[in-house]
């Protein structure tokens, strides 16, 4: 008999550990009946957070002992040679041992990274993972990759970015051709540096739905399903836009406490001051895909809430009943056949 699908959470990562992982992890099994979620680190520590837990829930919901915890701070190098039995490690290694179908983490990114890296290894013909995440746009989302993994990118690289966003794209929206698109600093041919260029080539003779070269501001358009860009570009974009939101957020508050009759117009438009909320809560779109890897792991903020990590593990679920990597493996197996034969 098969075993229930089941995905590991690293317990002891993010800012907060276990006091947002576990209620986290409750709230998403109370939806699925059918998963089963392992909480991999210290067991004497997770065990108050168990206490009160309905026992529907509590039989689905496995502790994993694991004597080390990888800090925020603390090097990818390090991490990796050092903490062979922290929750972060554990839990990655319970994918790669067939025992857990994916695995979710809010720790160290770089430590996650190169850990990941090295105990699942990539998927043929992929270089390098990447770190993919959905972002509000007026139509829908957009995905968006790479987000901080790669800093140096080749042709090549974006070549191979292309081809697993858009195939995890297809996988999570249902989209037969995603739009693909290169961010540069203009949508003419003759802008942007050597290496864009040559991706747009590779792009272009291939059979994916590339649109060609898009700006900072169709991120946010919806006009495209896949943003392509290197590490650098792409995490300066997420974090320039992280911190306008919260400008925004900010001044809008600020306006409406100026005085009672702010604080009137207030009243009056907070129904729709919740709805633009929702729409933009960062928590809805928390969970990055480390694509490219033989097996799923996602990315979940450091200071997410109990809130924001569920929709993490809720991702890695999709990606599990979707066989993103698999699919991946498929496509990019094509596309290098085709362009052998072209």
């Amino acid at each position: 008999m098969s075993r229930p699908l089941t995905i590991a959470l690293d317990a002891m990562g993010g800012d907060f550990g276990p006091q947002v992982i576990v209620p986290a992890a409750m709230s998403v099994l109370e939806q699925e009946s059918d998963l089963v979620l392992i909480l991999v680190g210290n067991r004497d520590r997770l065990a108050p957070h168990l206490a009160g837990v309905k026992p529907a829930v509590r039989d689905r919901l496995v502790i994993h002992h694991a004597s080390q915890c990888v800090e925020m701070d603390e090097l990818p190098s390090q991490a990796l040679r050092l903490k062979k039995d922290s929750s972060m490690r554990v839990a990655i290694n319970l994918v790669k041992e067939g025992a857990a179908d994916a695995c979710v983490s809010a720790g160290n990114t770089g430590a996650l990274m190169a850990t990941a890296r090295y105990v699942l290894k990539t998927l043929a013909g992929i270089d390098r993972p990447a770190i993919i995440t959905a972002l509000p746009a007026i139509a829908g989302h957009t995905h968006m990759l790479d987000l901080g993994a790669n800093v140096d990118c080749k042709a090549d690289h974006l070549f191979q970015f292309a081809v697993m966003g858009s195939v995890l794209a297809t996988a999570v929206d249902n989209i037969e051709r995603p739009r693909v698109g290169l961010l540069n600093i203009g949508q003419e041919e003759i802008k942007g540096n050597d290496q864009v260029k040559e991706a747009a080539r590779l792009l272009t003779a291939s059979n994916l739905n590339y649109i060609g070269f898009v700006e900072g501001d169709d991120i946010y358009k919806g006009t495209v399903d896949v943003i392509v860009c290197d590490g650098f570009v792409g995490n300066v974009a997420l974090k320039t836009s992280e911190g306008l939101a919260k400008m925004l957020s900010h001044y809008m508050k600020e306006e409406f406490a100026r005085g009672p009759f702010a604080r009137l117009a207030g009243l009056v438009a907070l129904p729709i001051l919740k709805a633009f909320g929702r729409k933009i809560d960062h928590r809805r779109y928390n969970g990055a895909s480390l694509l490219g890897l033989q097996g799923i792991v996602i990315k979940s903020h450091g200071n997410a809430d109990a809130f924001a990590f569920a929709n993490a593990i809720r991702i890695a679920l999709l990606e599990v009943n979707k066989a993103v990597p698999q699919r991946i493996s498929k496509q990019l197996e094509s596309l290098l056949a085709e362009r052998k034969t072209g």
